[in-house]
């Protein structure tokens, strides 16, 4: 696929980290749900390329309680996802999919770290 036919997929929207971090928390996790799946839907909206089911990347980390592995992949997964956008964007790809799980064991901060990084794609593209 041409780089022409990436930039012309419809763009996300950057989203306040901070926001989406507390939203998470607010909620209880609801919103880190619905957020998620959207992170990954978009990602492969940017780039066609980028494999992912998001309902089976989402399915992976709902049931983290009861599968210990799949939910850490599904993390690991999405941040190497968003950093493939970022390339598709044109923008230097530092999201690190390492960093977006070991940020779960602080505080649950991965959402703050990957829409982060993901503002930085809807940036290139705006």
């Amino acid at each position: 696929m041409s780089t022409d036919a990436r930039t012309q997929a419809p763009a996300g929207q950057s989203s306040s980290p901070v926001g989406v971090w507390l939203l998470t928390l607010i909620t209880f996790g609801i919103y880190w749900m619905v957020w998620y799946y959207k992170v990954n839907k978009q990602v492969k909206a940017v780039d066609p390329t980028i494999e992912v089911s998001p309902g089976k990347a989402l399915l992976a980390v709902t049931f983290g309680c009861i599968l210990i592995v799949p939910p850490f992949v599904s993390i690991a997964k999405t941040g190497s996802r968003i950093a493939q956008a970022q390339r598709a964007a044109g923008v230097t790809p530092d999201c690190s999919g390492g960093v977006g799980v070991l940020l779960g064991f602080v505080l649950g901060l991965t959402p703050l770290y990957y829409q982060s990084k993901l503002n930085t794609v809807w940036d290139a593209r705006a």
